[in-house]
C-alpha cells in the first residue's frame, strides 16, 4: 500500500470529513452554511485542525487540474492538442498554448475561482476561530491558515496582476476593488513575516501537508526572486536571505532519487518538498495528471486502471534542454519505441489508415500491428483549429512526460502522488540566481556550488562555470510539469519568445485577464491591460 495512504488515514482525514462542516465559496463576500459556530466549535487542538479542513480539500482542485494548465500550457513546455476536433474545448487549450487567451477562457476562469474561493475560506474559518478561547493550538493554527491564505494571494498576484484584498469574511463593508500587484506584495509579505513566529519549524509527518517556517521562507524567497518584475525594486539579498533560512533549518533536503519523489508511493519521507498537496486516489482526489500525458496503449504496462486520453505532448525544444546523457530527470520522459517490462514491443493494433490518415493505398482497412513509437516533432496539420490529426502516428507526436508515475492503486483516475508546490532545490536554485543577479554568497555557497548540487543528485555533470542562461536551463529540467516555467520566463523576459506555432509577442500576456464572469459579480473590479 502507498505510504501516504497509510499516513493520511491516520493523520488527516479529519480534514476531509471537516468538509462536511463547512462549504466554501468563490465569491468573497457571500456567507456559505455552517453547522460550525463560535459556541460550539473548536476548542481542542483536533477540533482547530478539523475545522481547517475546507481549505486544504479545496487546494486539491486547482493544482489538480486548471491551475496545472493554466501554468504548464503557456509555456514553452507542453501543450494540449486537438486531435480530429477531440479536446479542442472551445480553444481553452489552445488559447493558453498560443497565448490568445481571453477573459471567458474556463481554465482561467476556474483558476480564479479555486483562488478566491480558498481564499474566502481562510477568511470563514478565521471568522469561527476569532472568539475561540486562547491556546497554543489557537495560535499554530490561526498562523498556518494566514499562510495558506498568503500563499494563495501569492499565486492571484503572480497570475492576475492587480487582484482585490480582502480579509475579513462576509463584511458588507469590505472593499473589493482591484488593488495593485505592489499592494498586494506588501500584503503577503507583512502577513508572512507575522505568522513566521507561530508556525512550526519542523518538516515531519505531524506537520506534513500543513504550513511551516519553511513554507513561509520558501514563498518570501520566491517572491523577492521576483520582486523587480512585481514591484519595480529588485531585492536580491533577501532572497538570500530567506532561502538561508530554509537552508540553516537543517529540516530539508535533495532526496537522493529523484524520480522517486514523484510517484504515488511519495508522502512525508520526502524531504525536498517543502509543501506538498496530498492526494491518495482514495478520499483526496483530483490529481489526475497521466490521465493527460500517457498514451492509451501504455494502459497496460503502467496497470492504469482506467484508458488514458493522451492530448499532452511536450514540446521537442524543450526536451533538448537534456543535454547531459547521464541525468537521471530525463527518464521522465517517454521517447522513442516503446517497450513492455519484458522487453517485448508494444504494438498498437489499427489499420493502414488508422495508422496514417495520407495513406493513399488499396488496403486501407487491412490491420496492421504497429509499435508504439514517440517522435519529437508535433505538426499541427490545422493550425486554425489545433488539430494534430487523429490517426496513430498523430497520437504519438511529442515526448510523454512519466514524471508523475501513473497510480495502479489507485481504483480510479485519480492518482495518489503528492504535488509539490515548493521545494528545497528551488531554493537552492534560487539562491544561486541571486547571487548572479548581484546579491552576496553567504554560507560558503557560491552560485556554482550550489547548481551542482543539484546536478549531482540527478546523477548530471558538474559545471565549471555557471550563467544565468544555464540557471534558467537548470531550473528547466529540474522542475518540468511542475508550474514554474511561466514564473521563470517571465522573470527572464522570455515569455513572449516565439515558439512551434505560438506568434503572439504581446507583453500583457504575463498577466491573465480578469475572467468576465467575475469582473459582472463585482464592477470594482478593474479589467488588466490588452483586454
Amino acid at each position: 500500500m502507498n505510504y501516504f495512504r497509510k499516513y493520511i488515514k491516520s493523520n488527516l482525514l479529519v480534514l476531509l470529513a471537516a468538509a462536511t462542516y463547512l462549504t466554501g465559496c468563490t465569491k468573497l463576500d457571500s456567507v456559505p452554511g455552517s453547522a460550525l459556530t463560535p459556541e460550539n466549535f473548536p476548542t481542542t487542538a483536533a477540533q482547530f485542525v478539523q475545522a481547517t479542513g475546507p481549505i486544504y480539500t479545496s487546494f486539491y482542485g486547482g493544482p489538480g487540474r486548471p491551475f496545472w494548465f493554466v501554468q504548464n500550457l503557456s509555456t514553452d513546455e507542453n501543450v494540449l492538442v486537438a486531435r480530429g476536433g477531440n479536446w479542442y474545448d472551445g480553444a481553452t487549450y489552445a488559447q493558453l498554448f498560443l497565448h490568445t487567451y481571453n477573459a471567458d477562457n474556463g481554465n482561467i476562469a476556474s483558476t480564479w475561482s479555486w483562488g478566491f474561493g480558498t481564499i474566502g475560506q481562510c477568511n470563514q474559518v478565521l471568522s469561527i476561530f476569532a472568539t475561540a478561547p486562547d491556546s497554543p493550538a489557537k495560535t499554530q493554527t490561526l498562523a498556518e491558515v494566514k499562510t495558506m491564505r498568503a500563499m494563495c494571494y501569492f499565486y492571484m498576484m503572480d497570475l492576475f496582476g492587480n487582484v482585490p484584498l480582502t480579509t475579513v469574511f462576509a463584511d458588507p463593508t469590505a472593499d473589493l476593488s482591484t488593488k495593485s500587484r505592489a499592494q498586494i506584495f506588501t500584503f503577503i509579505e507583512t502577513e508572512l513575516l507575522a505568522q513566521i513566529p507561530n508556525l512550526s519549524g519542523t518538516n515531519s509527518i505531524a506537520t506534513y501537508g500543513r504550513p511551516t517556517k519553511g513554507l513561509a521562507y520558501a514563498i518570501l524567497a520566491k517572491m523577492y526572486l521576483n520582486s523587480q518584475y512585481y514591484t519595480g525594486t529588485a531585492r536580491w539579498q533577501d532572497a538570500v536571505t530567506m532561502c538561508d533560512n530554509v537552508i540553516t533549518s537543517a529540516q530539508y533536503e535533495l532526496s537522493p532519487d529523484y524520480l522517486a519523489m514523484f510517484k504515488p508511493s511519495n508522502g512525508p519521507s520526502v524531504k525536498d518538498f517543502i509543501y506538498a498537496i496530498p492526494y491518495d486516489g482514495l478520499n483526496a482526489l483530483g490529481m489526475t495528471y497521466a490521465r493527460f500525458t500517457m498514451h492509451p496503449s501504455l494502459q497496460t504496462k503502467y496497470k492504469m486502471p482506467y484508458t488514458p486520453a493522451g492530448p499532452m505532448y511536450t514540446l521537442p525544444s524543450f526536451i533538448a534542454l537534456y543535454t547531459d546523457a547521464n541525468d537521471v530527470r530525463k527518464k521522465t520522459y517517454l521517447i522513442g519505441k516503446q517497450f513492455n517490462n519484458d522487453g517485448t514491443p508494444i504494438l498498437v493494433s489499427t489499420t493502414n489508415k488508422g495508422l496514417s490518415d495520407a495513406y493513399t493505398g488499396s488496403a486501407p482497412s487491412a490491420a496492421v500491428q504497429h509499435q508504439l513509437e514517440f517522435t519529437p516533432d508535433i505538426i499541427f496539420r490545422n493550425v486554425a483549429t489545433f488539430d494534430v490529426g487523429n490517426d496513430e502516428l498523430a497520437n504519438e507526436e511529442g515526448a510523454r512526460s512519466i514524471k508523475f508515475y501513473p497510480d495502479s492503486l489507485s481504483p480510479v483516475r485519480d492518482q495518489g502522488n503528492d504535488v509539490p508546490m515548493f521545494r528545497y532545490a528551488d531554493v537552492l536554485l534560487e539562491k544561486a540566481e541571486a547571487i548572479l543577479r548581484g546579491a552576496n554568497a553567504t554560507q560558503g555557497q557560491t552560485a556554482l556550488s550550489l547548481v551542482n548540487l543539484v546536478r549531482a543528485r540527478a546523477k548530471a555533470a558538474p559545471l565549471t562555470s555557471v550563467t544565468l542562461a544555464d540557471i534558467l536551463d537548470e531550473r528547466g529540467r529540474e522542475f518540468p510539469m511542475e508550474g514554474w516555467r511561466r514564473n521563470d520566463l517571465i522573470r527572464y523576459g522570455l515569455y513572449e519568445r516565439t515558439y512551434s506555432i505560438k506568434t503572439d509577442t504581446d507583453p500583457n500576456k504575463r498577466l491573465f485577464p480578469v475572467p468576465r464572469a467575475e469582473l459582472a459579480l463585482n464592477p470594482k473590479l478593474v479589467q488588466n491591460p490588452g483586454y
